[in-house]
């Protein structure tokens, strides 16, 4: 005699089969409804423009290496002030300071310097910043001729000397 034969679904094996398949099925629908609703910010989906500014880019950098630039960025963490010490023969009256969060576009900030005298500059943040930040500062106005770069890690204990890119011919 034969024992008797249990019904499928009171095996093993069938459930195990379909747990796999739900779990994939479950995962993938996370993974859609993660990519749908989050947005990076860091897709750029006119690469031709950009390429274009490449160039300007690069001359900026080129000019404040001619034209001596080079500042020292100081940001007090209690107040939110920010200071520049500008060196080199180009002294405008205002400077735009960006400072660009490496992973998320919506955290950066854009900060418009005024002339104190000679080559001193101030600004105010609106609030107390942490973690690293890309830093830029150029003259504020439309087409800036040049741009000086850093990297600076906040809250900061010294001060952060920003210079012309290394890698501009």
């Amino acid at each position: 005699m034969h024992p008797p034969v249990r019904p499928w679904y009171k095996e093993f094996w069938p459930w195990f089969l379909l747990g796999i398949l739900a779990m994939a099925v479950i995962m993938g629908t996370t993974t859609l409804v993660m990519s749908i609703t989050s947005f990076d910010g860091m897709v750029v989906d006119n690469y031709y423009k950009k390429g274009l500014a490449i160039n300007r880019v690069l001359e900026q950098d080129k000019t404040a290496r001619e034209l001596g630039q080079r500042a020292r960025l100081r940001i007090d963490d209690v107040t939110g002030d920010v200071t520049v010490t500008l060196e080199g023969d180009a002294r405008p009256e205002r400077l735009r300071l960006a400072l660009l969060f490496p992973t998320q576009g919506g955290r950066d900030r854009h900060i418009t310097l005024h002339r104190l005298r000679g080559g001193h500059y101030s600004g105010q943040l609106p609030s107390a910043l942490r973690y690293r930040w890309y830093v830029q500062l150029h003259p504020d106005v439309a087409e800036p001729a040049w741009r000086l770069t850093g990297e600076i890690r906040l809250p900061q204990t010294r001060a952060q000397w920003l210079a012309p890119h290394a890698e501009a011919p």
